[in-house]
């Protein structure tokens, strides 16, 4: 699913705007930005994802907003000492609980391409007092970051919003430590598009790319853009599986899913999905 250079910058520009856009409006919105608020009327994502548990560590002000879509956190088993690396990490909500888990003796990275999420992720490490945090500003295609540093990368629903996901896993693989691992959630379609009664093309031009679903790759891509970067025991489970209804209600162009055949919408009904993937670097 190559990008041109044209393509490529357009997405980014508007993953940057609908991100940049979102956090801002989840830092205004006082009612819904604490772990302990509870005058929102539907559970937010981050408390379905990482329970109240988890959340109630954080103090009184944090921004916890997620738009993940799964929990790499508990994929992951961190450990104390572990250096992590979370790719595309919003306002910063994992960053801040991995690093309660690596603890002092470890450290966490936090890279992310949008200013307005640095800036939340940073004031929210300031709230918590984080000392073993750092967020940094660049694109998940090239990591800045010397080669073998992390033992862990962790992501949430980020990866199929880069236009060249080879690249963003040859990347994740030379950040990692020999026997260092990857375990992401994202947005995967299960089984091959050809099988579709309408083109890649058509589907993905009526999916929204800053939602996750018109740039998702399907389970064989990924395996296999995992295998040729050099990660190996590559494993995809499905976490969940999308309806239509839920195409539709995320998808910028759900007009245009509803101009296709009834039967070209019953097949989409299940084949979008949230993947756990794990992988390891060779030791």
């Amino acid at each position: 699913m190559s990008q041109s250079v044209q393509d490529s910058t357009a997405i980014k520009a508007a993953v940057q705007k609908h991100y940049g856009d979102a956090i801002t409006l989840a830092a205004t919105k006082s009612c819904c930005g604490t772990a302990s608020s509870t005058c929102c009327s539907e559970p937010s994502t981050e408390l379905t994802l990482h329970g109240a548990e988890a959340l109630a560590t954080l103090p009184e002000g944090v921004v916890t907003a997620s738009f993940g879509c799964g929990n790499p956190l508990a994929l992951a088993s961190l450990a104390p000492g572990e250096v992590v690396l979370d790719l595309g990490s919003g306002g910063g909500l994992e960053v801040l609980l991995a690093a309660q888990r690596v603890g002092p003796t470890g450290y966490v990275y936090g890279l992310d391409m949008t200013d307005a999420m640095l800036e939340v992720a940073r004031g929210n490490a300031a709230k918590v007092g984080a000392t073993n945090v750092a967020f940094l500003k660049g694109e998940i295609e090239a990591i800045p970051l010397p080669d073998q540093t992390v033992d862990v990368i962790i992501s949430n629903c980020v990866i199929n919003l880069a236009p060249d996901k080879g690249q963003v896993l040859s990347d994740a693989f030379r950040a990692l430590k020999p026997g260092g691992r990857f375990s992401v959630s994202d947005i995967v379609f299960d089984g091959e598009l050809a099988e579709l009664p309408v083109s890649e093309a058509e589907l993905r031009a009526a999916l929204s790319w800053a939602h996750c679903f018109a740039g998702a790759l399907t389970m064989r891509e990924y395996r296999t853009l995992l295998e040729a970067a050099g990660f190996e025991r590559v494993r995809l489970e499905v976490t969940q599986r999308y309806t239509v209804a839920d195409l539709q209600s995320y998808s910028a162009g759900a007009e245009l899913l509803a101009s296709f055949p009834a039967e070209t919408v019953a097949a989409l009904d299940g084949r979008v999905t949230s993947c756990a993937i794990t992988a390891w670097r060779p030791a």
